[in-house]
């Protein structure tokens, strides 16, 4: 049996514990669109992934992709942008964690959407530079409704197609109270 390593470009979205040791990483691509990977060994204090798995983290990485399941094996990354500034702000880093949240909520896994990957690069790359705010919360929800084809009711369109908007949403909104 052969092992495919493919490579890609993304952002990580969401860490989830799998094991003591490993984590399920949660990557949005520009090649794959949503992508969970697994990083055996991860959370041990040697491990190659040691500092290179954290929220929003820019980075090129290898998998191998697997027959039974959409989890996949992470085999290497190279980070690009470690997004600091982003991560180092509370109000920055829940708008940044609800992005994700919604990509999460409608898209499909391994379905490229380059567009959307875009969006989000420009999105993260926004809150860096300058800081969270409901406008941009909400043109981000437009956004993505936009390039789904749900039209420009983004809230409307978004609770139409798919029942409900992300949990984060209303605490994200607040913060701009």
């Amino acid at each position: 049996m052969v092992c495919l390593v493919e490579s890609a470009r993304g952002t990580i979205i969401r860490l989830t514990k799998l094991s003591d040791t490993s984590l399920i990483i949660l990557w949005m691509s520009e090649e794959e669109g949503l992508l969970k990977t697994v990083a055996k060994g991860a959370r041990r204090p040697k491990s190659a992934f040691a500092g290179r798995l954290d929220l929003f983290v820019d980075a090129g990485f290898q998998w191998s992709r697997s027959r039974s399941s959409d989890l996949h094996g992470l085999r290497e990354v190279a980070v690009t942008d470690y997004r600091e500034p982003l991560r180092g702000n509370y109000r920055d880093s829940v708008v940044a964690a609800y992005f994700g949240q919604l990509l999460e909520m409608v898209l499909e896994l391994n379905h490229a959407e380059p567009e959307i990957f875009a969006l989000l690069q420009r999105g993260l790359a926004y809150l860096t530079e300058e800081g969270g705010s409901r406008k941009a919360v909400l043109h981000f929800e437009k956004e993505v409704a936009r390039l789904l084809g749900l039209g420009d009711g983004a809230e409307r369109g978004i609770l139409d197609a798919y029942g409900k908007l992300p949990a984060g949403r209303e605490h994200c909104l607040d913060l701009f109270i």
